[in-house]
């Protein structure tokens, strides 16, 4: 498929720069593959969207301040967003760097009083870097807010680009169709005979880089880690073998599962890393009904999201969404496709 069969136009007004006052305030547009009908309603009225015995299925990973400002001694700037530890056994994280130019093996970058030395790429085309002591990321680190997202961070943003139920240290994007839950909402959720469970698939940068190649085949995604408790696939089988709705609150819970069942229900993968790339022809293996922002032109994430209602059906979603001016990407509004 060409990479222009993902694009539509999309207005800059309507891309959200903050986050509503309340999380369940944000709109819900709904979508049925079944006639195409779409709906809207707020987040706050989801439980009507749910059924007694569905299996809601969320990303429990939480976001870490690991944007770093830095210099050179020679005074040059420089911006880290670390993706993840290596496996060196010392302060040593592969990271993206702005800017990349000039960054060569032995080169130097001071943190807050902590130097950073530049060791090479790997693989993934990430950035090494080597710290001199431990980081406080609490302490020097920056909340590492999406690219279009065209502000600071702000002490708000350390509480709201943050789900309710993370616990998992490991994120440099936060799964952002759960940003709309409340411990209330879930508790009605509940309440209602709904099974609530969590994964953990910790979002990369991958989640934001443009698809770089006209044919969407020879995309290659970046590597994310992903657990999942032997427990929780238990009862996702339970479900399946049931007949009642597995629903993934995210792109990511989504990935998670379908990476997890990869070669089959029957010897599932519960932990590792994941490049799955989910695009239309995909066959899901689990996931029955989708919660999801609404995502960037040509992005992978658009992609997934048109493998599991087709792209006719999402293109014609968004372009609703447009003209009843909803909100877009991480601080936007919600769509849910049964």
């Amino acid at each position: 498929m060409d990479l222009k069969d993902f694009t539509f136009d999309l207005p800059e007004s309507l891309i959200a720069q903050e986050p509503l006052g309340e999380r369940d305030s944000s709109r819900l547009m709904t979508v049925s593959k079944k006639d195409g009908a779409i709906g809207h309603r707020f987040f706050r009225d989801f439980p009507m969207c749910l059924r007694p015995g569905d299996l809601l299925v969320l990303n429990d990973t939480k976001v870490i301040p690991t944007r770093l400002l830095g210099a050179k001694p020679t005074g040059g700037k420089v911006e880290l967003l670390l993706v993840e530890k290596t496996d060196a056994g010392v302060e040593e994280w592969k990271c993206l760097a702005k800017p990349a130019k000039g960054l060569k093996p032995g080169t130097k970058v001071l943190f807050d009083g902590v130097e950073g030395e530049m060791l090479g790429q790997d693989e993934e085309g990430l950035f090494i870097c080597r710290f001199s002591s431990a980081l406080d990321l609490e302490k020097i680190g920056k909340v590492p807010l999406p690219p279009y997202i065209k502000r600071e961070a702000t002490d708000a943003d350390l509480s709201r680009y943050q789900t309710v139920f993370a616990g998992v240290d490991g994120a440099v994007a936060a799964p952002t169709a759960g940003l709309h839950f409340t411990g209330e909402l879930l508790a009605v959720i509940k309440a209602m005979g709904v099974e609530v469970c969590h994964v953990t698939l910790h979002t990369g940068p991958g989640t934001f880089m443009p698809v770089r190649v006209e044919k969407i085949e020879e995309h290659r995604m970046m590597m994310e880690r992903y657990r999942i408790d032997a427990s929780v696939f238990s009862r996702v089988m339970k479900a399946k073998e049931e007949g009642r709705r597995v629903v993934a609150v995210g792109t990511t819970s989504t990935r998670a599962l379908e990476a997890c069942a990869a070669s089959g229900l029957d010897s599932p993968a519960l932990e590792g890393s994941t490049n799955l790339f989910i695009y239309p022809g995909y066959r899901f293996k689990v996931v029955d009904a989708l919660l999801t922002n609404f995502h960037l032109p040509e992005s992978t994430l658009l992609m997934l999201v048109s493998a599991f209602a087709g792209r006719e059906l999402v293109l014609n979603a968004y372009k609703e969404a447009v003209r009843k001016e909803y909100r877009f990407f991480s601080y936007g509004d919600a769509m849910f496709i049964e």
